[in-house]
């Protein structure tokens, strides 16, 4: 560019004549030329029409025909540019480089380029999607599922953790987030996620399944599933999901449980909405006021985030789900259960009543025992007592190993039936009753398990200084005569 100046300021201001410039750079009379009629080098032009390929051309079909079959072929099984070249070579007897391929194939990529529209992004509506991140939970590390809900209107958004993803994490991850949004979006945009799509009909209809239906039917909103495999139709939050990733989970977060790490998450979420995105004058936090009001609003009731199934509990009172075993009392054994899986917590119900609760398991292959529900068993059959498994790790206060000790030396061998009738109190009460009651009786002459129970009675009673006869009216026209008590009076002179 120096030269340049120098050579156009020479000619046209110093007026050096062109062959003298010519002879002084050794430059030919078409290259001053062209330095006089441009400002700066124009550069290199290529011209439009297309270069020949000699050897390549013959066979630029077959790379087509490839390319298109590739299409149809999973994406970690399609053809490299050094396959199309070996192919080519050995198959069709191309004789060119592997270079010539590699550089139509560039050439070809870069004119099937898809191309996006700009979408509109009306207040109230929001996207969905899960993505996955390594987190570590009570020392342990482990793959966690990232659910994420943005609004791209304001580009607020919520994410939660979970150990997988489910129809109750699914479930519950909408469920807070519209909580934490304070509304529910009017029409939310998917993938075609199996929790959500049974099968994937022809354009845009979808075969839903019955959770994802009775979540829709609760809050009341729409959805709108993307075509298969086009992710990019809710661009908006898949770049969120890697986004949270790199700003909220590095490095690899340590917590005691998720229920911390979700606190943690949803924290930054907030602290995220007084940010002001590029373009605009308002904060997030300004915008989502219009997003949520064109939210829609709160149904009446609570949603409960839970997977519904149906099963049998086997002779040992287990019943199984999601790969992992729950007992059951031994009465329901061999009876049909349903099983309602909460993300904490997992309900069994027999003939329409609330038979077992436990705390949920994300691990697999595991056995949850409640011991109480093998105590009616063990009444009956006392010798298994001490080889009870569902026992094995029950923690007991001292003080009931020592009313075993007691009821064993009074009553010698069915002693461990009366301890056990004395354990199965829990079926009705807590252990923080019962053990008071242990401890109560243990100064007793006599202990046994109407007793413990009598004890724990005699606690919970409320006195009663006046009888009322409210709620019993037939009680109302009933007379008793006034006691005639001298004969305590004097009975009570003589002892004083």
């Amino acid at each position: 560019m120096q030269v340049w100046t120098e050579i156009r300021r020479k000619v046209m201001v110093e007026k050096v004549s062109v062959r003298q410039i010519c002879r002084d750079y050794g430059l030919s009379h078409h290259t001053v030329a062209k330095m006089l009629e441009n400002v700066e080098p124009p550069g290199y032009q290529q011209g439009e029409v297309e270069r020949p390929r000699p050897k390549l051309g013959p066979f630029l079909g077959v790379i087509d025909q490839i390319l298109e079959g590739d299409q149809m072929a999973p994406k970690k099984q399609r053809h490299t540019a050094k396959r199309i070249f070996e192919r080519l070579r050995d198959e069709h007897g191309y004789q060119g480089s592997e270079s010539q391929v590699r550089r139509y194939l560039a050439e070809n990529d870069h004119r099937h380029r898809e191309v996006f529209v700009p979408l509109a992004q009306p207040p109230g509506e929001a996207q969905f999607d899960f993505g996955e991140a390594l987190v570590e939970i009570a020392g342990v590390r482990m793959k966690a599922a990232l659910a994420v809900m943005s609004l791209p209107y304001s580009d607020a958004f919520h994410v939660t953790a979970y150990p997988r993803e489910c129809t109750e994490t699914f479930q519950a991850a909408h469920d807070t987030s519209f909580e934490f949004f304070g509304g529910v979006p009017t029409k939310i945009a998917y993938d075609n996620t199996t929790v959500a799509v049974k099968k994937v009909l022809e354009g845009p209809n979808r075969e839903l399944t019955s959770e994802f239906l009775r979540l829709e039917s609760h809050f009341l909103f729409t959805h709108r599933f993307c075509r298969v495999a086009r992710g990019n139709e809710k661009g908006h939050v898949e770049s969120l999901v890697g986004y949270h990733r790199r700003n909220f989970l590095v490095p690899v977060p340590s917590f005691a449980s998720f229920a911390e790490l979700n606190a943690y998450l949803t924290r930054r979420c907030e602290e995220e909405l007084d940010r002001t995105l590029r373009g605009h004058s308002e904060t997030k936090r300004e915008r989502l006021e219009t997003d949520r009001a064109a939210m829609l609003g709160f149904p009446k009731t609570a949603f409960e985030s839970r997977k519904v199934v149906y099963a049998k509990a086997n002779s040992l009172s287990l019943v199984r789900f999601d790969r992992n075993d729950y007992s059951v009392p031994t009465a329901y054994a061999h009876q049909s259960v349903t099983v309602i899986g909460g993300p904490e917590s997992i309900k069994i119900v027999a003939q329409g009543h609330l038979v077992a609760t436990h705390r949920r398991s994300w691990d697999k292959a595991q056995t949850f025992y409640e011991p109480v529900h093998y105590l009616a068993l063990l009444e009956r059959k006392p010798g298994a007592f001490d080889a009870a498994r569902p026992l094995e790790d029950w923690q007991l206060p001292a003080c009931f190993w020592s009313l075993r000790r007691r009821l064993e030396v009074d009553l010698g061998p069915t002693g461990v039936k009366e301890y056990i009738k004395v354990l199965r109190l829990l079926e009705r009460y807590s252990m923080r009753d019962l053990r008071i009651a242990v401890e109560r009786a243990a100064v007793g002459l006599s202990v046994n398990a109407d007793v413990v129970e009598l004890l724990i009675r005699s606690r919970n009673e409320t006195p009663v200084e006046l009888f009322s006869l409210d709620g019993h009216a037939h009680l109302r026209s009933v007379s008793l005569e006034a006691l005639d008590l001298s004969a305590y009076a004097t009975l009570t002179a003589v002892n004083s």
